[in-house]
């Protein structure tokens, strides 16, 4: 079975490329190593990834149609996993543009491709952001999600419109998957866990917003990477229930579905920094904010459809994922404390 999986270079695609590869899989790995953080990163993950003899890799924008449509030609590729997106709440706030030209653009010619090419099936990275407004927790996929708080989190709502159109029209399974959170080794720099940590090593401030009064749904990336490995050869099936009179959010009468990652544990985002203290054995110098702009206080996913399709849930807890990030980090840096 050929994969494609977009976003090879980034954090959760880079993770999952190497556990597709070591149950056997061919992995087509396409990322545009673009610089919104340290492409150093990115290249590292790609030298990982490399000596793989199932693995090759494209470099290009998936907004490049062109480009887009060779690899889909030069290939006969049977799943998706689109993963490539401009990430990131606060970054939407100063450049929005990229976020229509990526998330949106570049979401059309994923699709499109996967209609031309009869693809079994196409996973795609949605978010827990697409929750805004609502505040009733835990969040579950059967909720109405019309109140985005940011462009971001408007993208990815209208992944899942677009995704739902490709279902209904052309009989293509898709999968949403609501990431909650992801943390682990080789994680992002613009995440809280890789800045708190960085700071906390040079005696830097960290920056801890809505005075702390903050509480995420911390999830493991091999968690992460766990779930989507287990809905591989599990396309979306019509919702044989399914009604308009009392139309269910999360699932359809066309082959397509919704599902939330999460760990299912909330952490009070100052119990999360202890735990980075006492790994590190350094106490932050803290640097109390108010509630920045497109965040919203509080995420908590709710996964009984996730643990039902595939008998798993995330599991890792906040000590075990954070000292494992913590001596990924130290070794990646060289860093000795």
């Amino acid at each position: 079975m050929k994969v494609l999986i977009t976003g090879s270079s980034g954090f959760i695609g880079f993770h999952l490329s190497k556990k597709l590869l070591s149950m056997g899989y061919e992995v087509i790995g396409f990322d545009d190593m673009n610089d919104y953080y340290e492409t150093t990163l990115k290249e590292a993950r790609l030298e990982k990834l490399k000596p793989y003899k199932r693995f090759t890799f494209y470099r290009a924008d998936l907004v490049d149609r062109k480009k887009v449509e060779s690899v889909f030609q030069e290939n006969q590729i049977d799943i998706v996993v689109n993963l490539a997106a401009q990430a990131g709440v606060r970054y939407s706030l100063e450049n929005p543009y990229v976020y229509i030209d990526s998330n949106i653009v570049g979401f059309i010619n994923v699709l499109e491709m996967c209609r031309q090419h009869h693809v079994k099936q196409l996973i795609y990275a949605s978010s827990s952001s697409v929750y805004g407004a609502n505040t009733t927790l835990p969040f579950s996929v059967h909720d109405t999600v019309d109140h985005p708080l940011s462009l971001y989190a408007a993208t990815k709502k209208a992944n899942e419109l677009m995704a739902h159109t490709y279902s209904s029209l052309y009989n293509l399974p898709t999968t949403g998957l609501r990431f909650f959170t992801v943390y682990g080794p080789w994680g992002r720099p613009d995440m809280a866990l890789f800045k708190f940590t960085k700071n906390i090593i040079e005696g830097q401030p960290i920056d801890i917003f809505n005075n702390g009064k903050m509480m995420r749904d911390f999830t493991y990336v091999d968690d992460i990477v766990e779930s989507i490995s287990r809905l591989i050869d599990k396309p979306a099936e019509p919702n044989p229930n399914w009604s308009g009179e009392n139309p269910d959010p999360g699932t359809s009468y066309a082959p397509y579905k919704v599902y939330n990652i999460g760990n299912s544990s909330p952490v009070y985002l100052m119990d999360f920094i202890s735990a980075i203290e006492e790994k590190l054995g350094k106490v932050a110098v803290k640097n109390f904010m108010p509630m920045q702009e497109g965040d919203v206080p509080a995420t908590y996913a709710n996964v009984d459809d996730l643990f039902q399709e595939v008998g798993f849930k995330p599991k890792t807890s906040i000590k075990d994922g954070v000292d494992k990030f913590v001596d990924w980090y130290l070794e990646y840096y060289q860093i000795k404390l």
